[in-house]
């Protein structure tokens, strides 16, 4: 069996002085899969005993990144996806192992006023093509915060958010795209009909303790392993960044 969690920390360095370590140790996971850490190399030392750590660093300051800590040493890493417009955020990284691939990916938030939202397209047709590469020779586990909300039972205000970030009709096909060619929503797999369980809340609106939350973080795993799947799981009390972990347990 194998354990797997993916958190976007929104900035490791405070995460770190908020539980990060105690979370990290408690839950004692085979590959630990981190976006967002807003570092460039150098800016912290994790001791982390037992994991093998690599790191994807954006090119601009204070922004994005990734990073993921693996006890078993993979047989190869792999840093974007191999497209230099999509390459400087930091935002991929893939390693391989003897049966399947893990892939942590923090996906581009299509912003305010969607400015980004034609941006955000271009990315999606190019990071589903790199997924189904992947999938071509072996399984493939991706995490990460794919910064949209799939279905109206993933966000709390479904109707007011229609033309938002995250809850766009563009976006949510892309989700759709990605699934219908072969992969697999973990937690939906498990709980299809679930509701009120998020993973993002707005720092603003008191939206935590109002549980006003989205579903944006994910284990989307290959059909092919479907049968492999154990259990997935949201740690909704976990604090420490506006989201919260999300788990896989896979027998792999």
């Amino acid at each position: 069996m194998k354990k797997l969690i993916s958190w976007n920390v929104n900035g490791l360095r405070s995460c770190v002085t908020k539980g990060f370590l105690e979370f990290f140790n408690d839950i004692d996971a085979d590959i630990f899969c981190v976006q967002e850490t807003k570092l460039q190399q150098g800016q912290i030392d994790l001791d982390l005993p037992g994991y093998h750590q690599y790191w994807n660093y954006a090119e601009k300051k204070g922004y994005s990144g990734t990073a993921m800590f693996t006890k078993e040493e993979p047989l190869n890493v792999f840093y974007g996806i191999g497209i230099d417009e999509h390459d400087k955020e930091g935002r991929v990284i893939t390693a391989e192992f003897e049966k399947f691939y893990a892939v942590t990916c923090y996906t581009p938030n299509s912003q305010n006023e969607l400015k980004r939202l034609e941006y955000r397209m271009t990315w999606e047709d190019a990071f589903l093509e790199y997924l189904k590469k992947l999938d071509s020779n072996k399984p493939v586990i991706l995490c990460g915060d794919l910064n949209v909300a799939h279905k109206e039972i993933d966000l709390k205000n479904p109707k007011t958010n229609r033309k938002n970030a995250g809850f766009t009709d563009e976006e949510r096909s892309k989700m759709t795209a990605l699934l219908d060619s072969g992969f697999t929503d973990t937690f939906r797999h498990f709980y299809p009909e679930k509701e009120q369980i998020y993973s993002w809340w707005s720092y603003r609106f008191k939206a935590r303790e109002k549980n006003a939350g989205w579903r944006i973080d994910y284990f989307i795993t290959s059909k092919s392993i479907d049968d492999k799947l154990l259990g997935a799981d949201i740690h909704t009390d976990i604090f420490g960044s506006d989201h919260c972990p999300v788990e896989l347990t896979v027998d792999l």
